[in-house]
């Protein structure tokens, strides 16, 4: 290929908070971009570029970055300022894949498909085998990055111990994926509302050798849903207040909502009092917090 001919990448740059971040990076993914990378910025917000192969078009891309804010309750009528730049082809894809760093929560290592498992394996630090999920990052919620995504990692080590899981609002799948590996007799069911998520959460399971192990299905909680002993509800508060009474309902066990801002924990709090649930407990990583019950 020529110098004249050489291929050239945009990147769209996106001021984020601590709170925002996530959503922004479902916004670019959403609006055609083919990769994300995160970084700092001033004033302990996050600098969220999106690599795009062709000049997006800005006010689709604003549209779709609203959208996933509003999803996730983050909206505010702060101006998004939204910054493009040009570059010429330079493997952004491999310096991108070369700056990725495992995740630990407790015994689980999530990892991109590309990092070497023999690496892996000797950075477990719990004491117990390391337990590695393999996730594309950047193509669903739930890489593993996010508090919320700890939480439940967390609480799945500490709670379950086989027998039946559901995971509501799987994302990625890693949650149910966690589940499967821990314990490969456990049935496991995972769901999301939207119908790509689980083709993607499927694709993960495939790339964890556990896509035989789980169920998964388009669709929420309902009065049909299966009980099982374990059941993970990492959506937002406003959506487990009012799935509470069916997420009760289907959980014999344990019961693990996350995806609550501490600022959100009272108004669920009160809903499961009103609900006769007085006996839970609280976890928190940063401003989210994960309740078991």
């Amino acid at each position: 290929m020529t110098a004249a001919h050489a291929k050239s990448w945009t990147a769209l740059d996106v001021i984020a908070t601590s709170l925002s971040r996530e959503a922004i990076e479902y916004g670019l993914m959403e609006a055609g971009a083919l990769g994300t990378e995160t970084s700092a910025a001033p004033d302990d917000c996050f600098n969220v570029r999106g690599y795009f192969d062709i000049p997006p078009d800005i006010e689709l891309v604003r549209a779709e970055l609203i959208q996933a804010l509003m999803i996730h309750g983050h909206f505010t009528s702060a101006t998004l300022n939204l910054k493009t730049s040009e570059f010429a082809d330079r493997d952004w894809l491999a310096e991108w894949k070369k700056s990725w760093r495992p995740v630990e929560v407790g015994r689980f290592i999530i990892a991109p498909p590309w990092i070497d498992s023999v690496a892996l394996a000797s950075s477990g630090g719990s004491g117990a085998p390391p337990i590695i999920i393999r996730i594309n990052p950047g193509m669903a919620f739930g890489t593993g990055t996010h508090e919320t995504t700890r939480l439940c990692l967390k609480a799945i080590e500490k709670h379950f111990l086989g027998g039946s899981f559901l995971d509501v609002g799987t994302g990625t799948g890693i949650l149910a994926i966690a589940a499967a590996k821990m314990f490969p007799d456990a049935r496991i069911e995972a769901c999301d509302i939207d119908a790509e998520a689980i083709e993607i959460a499927k694709d993960n399971a495939r790339l964890n050798e556990v896509a035989d192990r789980i169920y998964f299905r388009v669709g929420s909680v309902n009065d049909e849903t299966e009980s099982a002993d374990l059941v993970c509800a990492n959506l937002t508060a406003p959506v487990i207040v009012e799935l509470l009474p069916l997420l009760l309902g289907a959980t014999c066990g344990r019961l693990v909502l996350s995806g609550i801002l501490d600022s959100q924990v009272e108004m669920v709090k009160s809903r499961l009092l009103e609900l006769a649930v007085v006996d839970f407990e609280i976890d928190q990583d940063g401003e989210w917090a994960a309740l078991v019950i």
